[in-house]
């Protein structure tokens, strides 16, 4: 393939995602409703309705409601850590404020999620492993079953 059309077919899917983050980024979640908007009561009440409906088709008993509850609070704690307290929006806007993109700051909010990740996923990790070894072979299976229907 020739130099150009090489740079050609970069630039065009560069721009591309380039744009398609900040249509990402400019969706109003706040008017529309989702996590963003919940307060902690709506939060609690999505959280029980999603772990009564996981019981309900997975059968669980007490200890493994149990450590479904522990799993849905560690990947809550991992997605709060991970948005952080500023608005992402605003975060995006104050890189391109100027005439040149602000690569310090990109690269300070990427060491940020990266941090959160690092410093979290031990504890989601920990919290899956053990929800998923008290399940029974059946159970497990279902949730294999589950995984591979949700990904094709």
């Amino acid at each position: 393939m020739k130099p150009w059309l090489k740079r050609t077919f970069v630039g065009i899917f560069g721009a591309s995602a380039l744009v398609g983050g900040m249509a990402a980024c400019s969706h109003d979640h706040y008017r529309h409703g989702g996590w963003q908007s919940m307060n902690d009561e709506d939060v609690a009440k999505f959280k029980s309705r999603a772990a009564d409906k996981i019981a309900g088709k997975l059968d669980l008993d007490a200890d493994q409601k149990a450590k479904l509850a522990l799993l849905m609070d560690r990947l809550q704690e991992q997605r709060a850590a991970l948005r952080g307290s500023g608005d992402p929006r605003r975060d995006v806007e104050a890189l391109i404020k100027d005439g040149t993109f602000d690569r310090w700051h990109a690269q300070d909010l990427v060491n940020a999620k990266l941090t959160a990740v690092r410093d979290k996923s031990p504890q989601v990790i920990a919290a899956m492993a053990d929800f998923y070894d008290t399940l029974r072979p059946e159970q497990q299976a279902k949730v294999r079953e589950f995984l591979q229907r949700a990904g094709g």
